[in-house]
């Protein structure tokens, strides 16, 4: 298990990777959430708030939430509205660390695949940058959710889709772009970076493929 960090520590990180995403066009103005846990017993996050631009995003903008996305911490800003799909997420499936991105190749393929019910990926050398993947013959299944503004039976959903595709690595919400983890923040920074990049060379080729027609 990842070694927990302090919430200063955390904050910190979390802008980094946050300015990062922005300059790869990963989250757009105030688009995307990221966490990552605290302490595991009561369950603690550390959140972005809601409405942060994530060019500037600042440590005073990472929130600490409970159990219940209630903010525990001194700081007058809303939590994220999608914050019950973090809490789940490492409530129920361990996770140390969510990361969403709202990227033009994630939401066009959610959309574009949604009849599939996700977007199967396979073939390509960086998928043996996920966790447990050793082969570039791997079939990577990220499930495509239907968004909804009701976060609790998104939330239910999001948890249903999971225990049917236990080994996937992330999911897509409808026009909506990518969540994935890890056990802490740097193994779910990789694992945007890997899907991200697995997500746009799908897109192109596809745009090639079409063009050639």
């Amino acid at each position: 298990m990842a070694k927990m960090k302090c919430p200063e520590e955390i904050a910190a990180h979390l802008v980094e990777i946050s300015k990062g995403f922005y300059l790869r066009g990963w989250v757009s103005g105030t688009s995307g959430n990221f966490s990552a846990v605290v302490k595991r017993d009561p369950l603690v996050l550390a959140m972005s708030a809601s409405g942060a631009d994530k060019e500037i995003l600042s440590p005073e903008q990472i929130l600490l939430i409970d159990d219940q996305c209630n903010v525990i911490s001194e700081r007058a800003a809303k939590p994220s509205a999608e914050s019950p799909l973090h809490t789940r997420l490492a409530r129920e499936f361990g996770t140390g660390a969510v990361l969403h991105t709202h990227s033009v190749w994630s939401t066009t393929l959610s959309e574009l695949e949604a009849a599939k019910g996700g977007v199967a990926i396979e073939g390509y050398e960086m998928l043996k940058g996920l966790t447990n993947v050793q082969t570039h013959e791997h079939r990577e299944w990220l499930p495509i959710v239907e968004n909804s503004q009701d976060m609790i039976a998104l939330a239910e959903m999001v948890s249903r889709t999971l225990r049917n595709s236990p080994a996937a690595h992330g999911f897509l919400l409808r026009r909506h772009g990518l969540y994935t983890w890890g056990s802490d923040l740097d193994e779910a920074k990789r694992h945007v970076e890997i899907l991200e990049f697995l997500l746009e060379a799908t897109g192109r080729l596809r745009m090639m493929k079409q063009g050639e027609c």
